[in-house]
């Protein structure tokens, strides 16, 4: 069976969903093609599961130090699989949600494997998309555009890949069903740093080795020792500057034991479980490429500022083309190459106004350029730095650790980035991210009326502290 359309995406992840509703509003008529469940990684095995289960870890941490404040409790305990039915369901809630909107917007859903195809007698130009569906049956889409989203899997790190029982990526960590004594987790990255947080608040042991010389190696330096300090203090082992050898792993019905160097030094370490977080690599396997001219750059889909790839008809979004594998940066990629392909007026894509989040305990946020990648440009840089102890609401909360960091041009006065870490940050670094798509100075921000008592003041504290006018330090 062969369907037309306008436009073809393959890949029903958030970037995929959020491009084939777009698409349908602006009148094109669409086809989506999934091979598992609309969503994709986020909403099944990313960012959602994982922050259902950091909500739990987080609210359990806080019942256990309720008589801090003046609440005294008794009897608290955790019951892990009411956890897991609690995430599961906030996941089928939204999956529900997803498919409504397909519904809603008249967007065909055929689901299957997807392969592009070259030239045929289906249309003289690659780009329509062989599909092989779950009852074995073959349909073909021949869209005027196609967009490819097809999304990133756990990277695997060679002698330790994940068996479910002694090692594991982050797929088979959301299903545990019951939590280990014990665990060593792989990779201080964003994946690696929010599950120590919320299996240490369960109360695994948990340690954390990293090859680099800082948690979070992309992100400020003063936020990742800040971080690491704040984990530490929560009893977490970190080891930064320290590799596991592969070759030394040792598995029994014990656990598992592996060695790891350490400015030459080796560090046998041991645990029930083992969780690799090394990043994510793309899906550009098996899905068709070598039928087309499209380019490929370190294992990436090249795309152009307007997401076509080097077939001008053929687009791709999100974790496929590398950059910020976020969903909500793979969401605004869907919405850019819809817009260029519709022939609507876009402002294009630029990743430094595109926010960072790590969910952990206390959070992480931040947009732009960090201190040293300003430095490394060669900007002429002046900062300003507030604690979260000097912010009313944050003792409030009894929260008080982190601070606000604002960096500007001191030529041009223009906010180059923004770091956060504390309680919350992870709402309020879009103020900061609409600042800088306004290209607001800090004097801009100072003259912002923020609430009081709120966490947000902050923000307009450490605007005003670049140029030493902050008035709560």
């Amino acid at each position: 069976m062969t369907i037309t359309c306008d436009v073809a995406v393959l890949g029903g992840g958030t970037g995929g969903y959020v491009a084939a509703i777009r698409a349908a509003q602006l009148g094109k008529q669409v086809v989506i093609i999934e091979q598992d469940k609309l969503g994709g990684t986020c909403l099944h095995r990313g960012c959602i599961p994982s922050k259902a289960l950091l909500r739990s870890a987080e609210l359990y941490a806080q019942m256990k130090d309720s008589l801090s404040y003046g609440i005294e409790t008794s009897g608290l305990s955790l019951v892990f699989p009411k956890v897991q039915q609690r995430k599961q369901g906030i996941v089928d809630q939204l999956h529900k949600g997803v498919q409504y909107l397909m519904s809603k917007h008249k967007i065909q859903v055929i689901h299957g494997k997807g392969r592009v195809i070259g030239p045929s007698i289906f249309s003289p130009k690659s780009g329509a998309v062989a599909v092989e569906l779950h009852d074995g049956d073959m349909e073909t889409i021949v869209p005027t555009h196609l967009i490819l989203a097809t999304g990133s899997r756990p990277r695997v790190l060679a002698g330790l890949e994940p068996d479910g029982k002694h090692v594991l990526s982050s797929d088979e960590a959301l299903l545990l069903e019951e939590l280990p004594a014990s665990i060593i987790i792989v990779g201080g990255g964003v994946i690696g740093v929010e599950w120590a947080s919320l299996l240490h608040d369960f109360g695994v042991n948990v340690t954390v080795v990293e090859a680099a010389a800082q948690l979070l190696p992309n992100e400020d330096e003063e936020v990742a020792r800040e971080l690491q300090k704040q984990l530490e203090r929560r009893g977490i082992e970190i080891l930064t500057g320290c590799k596991v050898q592969a070759e030394t792993v040792e598995k029994d019905n014990t656990g598992i034991a592996i060695t790891a160097v350490q400015d030459s030094n080796e560090v046998r370490l041991q645990a029930d479980k083992l969780l690799v977080s090394i990043g994510r690599q793309a899906n550009v396997e098996n899905i068709g490429l070598e039928n087309t001219d499209i380019a490929l750059h370190q294992g990436y889909i090249r795309v152009n500022e307007s997401m076509q790839t080097t077939e001008p008809h053929i687009y791709a979004i999100g974790d496929c083309i590398g950059g910020l594998q976020l969903a909500h940066a793979a969401s605004h990629e869907g919405l850019v190459a819809v817009h260029h392909l519709a022939g609507e007026p876009s402002h294009g894509y630029d990743v430094r106004h595109v926010p960072r989040c790590v969910y952990t305990r206390p959070e992480v946020a931040s947009v732009g350029l960090n201190e040293k990648e300003a430095k490394e440009q060669g900007i002429d840089i002046k900062i300003g730095r507030v604690p979260f102890s000097a912010i009313g609401k944050a003792l409030v909360h009894g929260e008080k650790e982190g601070f606000v960091k604002v960096i500007a041009d001191r030529k041009s006065n223009d906010i180059v980035g923004v770091q956060m870490i504390g309680a919350h940050v992870t709402e309020l670094i879009s103020q900061a991210a609409l600042a800088q798509v306004l290209d607001a100075t800090p004097w801009e921000i100072g003259q912002t009326v923020f609430a009081h008592p709120s966490l947000a003041e902050i923000l307009g504290e450490a605007a005003l502290a670049v140029d030493g006018n902050a008035v709560g330090i």
